[in-house]
Order: C-alpha cells, then structure tokens, then sequence
C-alpha cells in the first residue's frame, strides 16, 4: 500500500546518525506491517537498512539475532549439531501466518514491536531466555528480557524512539533438550496456543506459554513435574484474565488448549523422547 502522507524517508549508516525522534517518525525494517494498511498519522520513515547489521552472530556464549534479521535469514541459519533445540528456529518460523515472499521481507524484531500473542518470534526467543538490547531515544542502552518486553495484545515496555539493536540467545539454552507445540483454529490459521518446554541437563524443566495469552508467560519447575502439579502451577500462575480472545479462538477454548499441550510437552520431555 501507498504510504502518501510520507514526507521525507531518512537513510542512517550509523547510530550516530539516526535523526531525532519526532511524533510522525516509524522505523522501517522489513515494512510488512507498515505497508499494509493506512498509516495516516506517520510523515517519516527512518530506514534501518543501511545500518547492515549482520544478520546472525554466533560467539562462545550468544546467539545475537539483529533486529533485522528476516525470517528466511533466521530459517537458514546452520546451527551447530550440540544446538538440541535447533528445531524450534524452524518450527518457530513455520508458525507464521505468512508466505515465503513475506519470509524474505519480515524481520525478527517487527515481530517482537507488533507484540501479537501469536508472534512466534517473540515465543522462540522468549523460551530460549533471549534479551534484547534497546537503544534508547535519549542516546542510552538498556537490556530487556524477551519474556518482560511484551506486556499484553500489541502492547510492549518500548517507548517512542526506542529501537530494538539486538537479541542475544544464551548459547546453554540452545544446547536444551526442547519439545514444541502449536495449534491453530483453521489448518494454516493464525496460532491460538504455541508452548515450548526445555530440559535443563539438572532436570529443570521451563515452560513457555504464547499465542493463548496475551503476553508470554513463563513458568520454571526446579525439577519436572508430574501431571497434577503441572496443570496446578498453570491454572495458579495463567488466570482466566491472562487468555486472549479474538476470532482465532474464545478463552476457555485456549485454556484447555494450553493444559493439554503443556501436559504433552511434559509427557515427551519426562519420556525423553526426541524434540
């Protein structure tokens, strides 16, 4: 879609260089979103292109995704044969409601901004402990927990100007055994519950719950538990406020979902069966 109440577009090549932050301004990185649907607030975009951030890092103890990272970057990428819970980068990316034109064009961090419940972005960082870094509008940096960055349906700790630079995925929590679930309404329909556990090498066992709430919940048992107390610690820590509603699924309905997925999740970690 034509944006044509755009003014001016800035191209950046430096942090240095990012113009001030004025009401009318967006970020654009892949622009999936952003083009659209009318934006007849915006007057400028800034584009980050031009910054070239490398796509994917691998250090000795990161995985550092850039923000711009697209999809099909993130699906491509060869992980390491010790990475047991490589499968979820793909399964994660298959999540999307979305064609592979878009694969090609979407970013990771515009799905961390849009901050969907069924951003599966934001589950696969989320479940493996990501943290992003934040420029600030003001010049400063300030490091968030994917988990805490998403506060409910499109709605984030980010302030106007801020930008996400990076996230960072520990390498130990690639190296976890992981099972992954996911349903959705209609075959190919939009994700109505998306749930990853992960095994720790002690037996800790961390549940990542998205899509069937409003922002990612996060629940960690020091050792796996049996099916009572999981389903217990689910119904105590999700309230009934916390499931999302919309056409792609009524809450009691993501409810269940979530219960009986969880208790898979932990049937085939507790069984040790492939992730």
């Amino acid at each position: 879609m034509d944006l044509n109440t755009i003014t001016a577009v800035a191209h950046p090549q430096t942090r240095a260089q990012l113009p001030v932050w004025t009401a009318g301004d967006a970020w654009l990185a892949g622009g999936t979103w952003l083009f659209s649907e009318p934006q007849v607030h915006l007057r400028r975009l800034i584009d980050l292109a031009d910054l070239k951030w490398p796509a994917l890092t691998i250090t000795d103890s990161h995985l550092s995704i850039a923000a711009t990272c697209t999809i099909a970057e993130l699906d491509g990428l060869a992980c390491p044969p010790d990475w047991l819970a490589a499968p979820l980068v793909g399964q994660c990316c298959r999540a999307f409601l979305a064609s592979f034109k878009i694969w090609k064009t979407a970013t990771v961090g515009g799905n961390l901004c849009m901050s969907l419940p069924a951003g599966p972005m934001i589950s696969l960082t989320s479940a493996l402990g990501g943290v992003c870094t934040i420029w600030k509008a003001d010049g400063g940096e300030q490091e968030i927990p994917v988990v805490d960055l998403v506060t409910g349906n499109q709605r984030n700790r980010l302030s106007p100007g801020d930008l996400i630079r990076q996230i960072d995925i520990p390498i130990a929590a690639l190296r976890r055994r992981s099972a992954f679930r996911q349903i959705s309404l209609a075959p190919v329909g939009r994700s109505a519950a998306l749930l990853i556990g992960s095994l720790d090498p002690d037996g800790a066992l961390t549940l990542t719950v998205t899509a069937s709430t409003v922002r990612p919940i996060q629940l960690t048992f020091r050792k796996a538990p049996d099916a009572n107390a999981l389903r217990d610690a689910i119904t105590r820590q999700i309230t009934d406020d916390l499931y999302h509603t919309d056409i792609h699924g009524k809450p009691l309905w993501r409810k269940h979902m979530t219960l009986r997925l969880a208790e898979e999740i932990r049937g085939e970690l507790a069984a040790g069966a492939p992730s």
